[in-house]
């Protein structure tokens, strides 16, 4: 039996949705869509943000897990570099022609340090670090293949998830790698995860300024203690505004900001508004696939054609209908004026990006209703 495989060619209609000149109505569904337009101004808004701050942008593709557009991210969106959390993903884009990407999470097996040492032969390549034993580990890596391998200490700014205490204890893991062959100290991984979705301001406001005292506590003993913190990243698109203006991040890592999702924009700014600097720009594309019921419709958007971890889509540009449930295959709009026709299309904000474009093999980016370019999700399952 043959395996249809990422490298074998496209049958559009088949394993992909679309080809470049389509219109939005011949696409095939359920597919993941991209409104060039909208994804364009999201860039450069972002890209303006970062110049008038004097900040690096490291953009996260955890996100979109995509080349082409980590590529255009750096192209035209003012990114230093990105951001990936798995070694394969990091492999995938660093393949592709990305020249510097952080691994911004831990890697401990023996097999994914000796791949991270070895992607740094064809790209700078730095790494999260909050345990001692496993700087000996990199650092035996890297001297093996003859690379230096940047290192962050990641501290624990209030997410409860990885990361070494501020203050003292990172110090002296920071002065652990900086003496360690093969290894560099570059700086600081202080990510506030936990604030990004904190859909209230001041509750957000309030989490993030505490992670920055942490963080400028941290840089000013590493200071005194004669290590450079070249690079204090952290922020996503939930808070980027906050660690932009505190004088002491000095490189962003948002990912989301390029797509948004349902769940991003329940987030409020001081006025108890939805904040609207960036559109959305990503939808899944669905068909109405049945209406045997008078009140509802069937489209062919289930559970597997998306991450429903923060909530439901939502249905784009409609206030007449309502994404209500879904199972496997399917989901349940309520239509209770009885509008919708069989294979008519709508555009669905998933709840959740990242997860959402990680069940998918394409995207079809599209301007004016006309299919302009398929990007393949290049990392699409990568998760070693």
């Amino acid at each position: 039996m043959n395996a249809i495989t990422k490298t074998a060619p496209p049958v559009v209609g088949y394993t992909v949705p679309a080809a470049v000149g389509m219109t939005i109505d011949e696409i095939g569904t359920p597919a993941l869509i991209v409104d060039l337009d909208a994804f364009e101004k999201n860039v450069q808004t972002m890209k303006a943000f970062i110049e008038a701050h004097g900040l690096r942008l490291r953009a996260h593709a955890k996100t979109h897990k995509s080349a082409d557009i980590a590529l255009y991210q750096i192209e035209h969106g003012g990114a230093c570099g990105v951001c990936c959390q798995k070694v394969a993903e990091a492999e995938a884009l660093v393949d592709a022609g990305v020249k510097d990407v952080l691994v911004s999470n831990e890697v401990v097996d023996p097999g994914k340090i000796d791949r991270l040492a070895a992607m740094a032969k064809k790209a700078r390549v730095l790494v999260c670090v909050d345990d001692a034993g496993n700087v000996a580990d990199l650092s035996a890596a890297a001297t093996r293949h003859g690379v230096t391998l940047e290192c962050l200490v990641e501290i624990d700014v209030g997410a409860g998830r990885c990361g070494v205490a501020p203050g003292a204890p990172a110090v002296a893991l920071a002065q652990a790698i900086a003496a360690a062959p093969g290894l560099a100290f570059s700086g600081l991984q202080a990510y506030q995860g936990a604030a990004q979705h904190v859909h209230d301001f001041a509750e957000r406001k309030a989490k993030i300024e505490a992670a920055i005292a942490k963080v400028r506590e941290t840089v000013d003993l590493l200071t005194a203690a004669g290590l450079d913190c070249a690079i204090v990243g952290g922020a996503g698109t939930g808070t980027y505004y906050f660690e932009g203006a505190s004088g002491v991040y000095n490189e962003l890592q948002c990912g989301s900001y390029v797509f948004m999702d349902a769940d991003y924009q329940r987030v409020l700014d001081p006025d108890g508004r939805v904040i609207s600097e960036f559109e959305n720009s990503l939808f899944i594309l669905t068909s109405v696939m049945s209406h045997a019921k008078a009140d509802k419709a069937i489209c062919d958007a289930g559970l597997k054609a998306q991450s429903v971890d923060s909530g439901l889509p939502v249905i784009f540009g409609r206030d007449d209908v309502e994404y209500i449930k879904c199972s496997d295959e399917h989901g349940v709009i309520s239509d209770p004026q009885g509008v919708l026709k069989l294979n008519e299309k709508l555009k669905l904000v998933p709840g959740h990006c990242d997860p959402t474009c990680n069940v998918y093999d394409w995207y079809v980016a599209v301007r004016g209703g006309v299919v302009e370019a398929v990007w393949p999700v290049t990392a699409r399952g990568l998760a070693l």
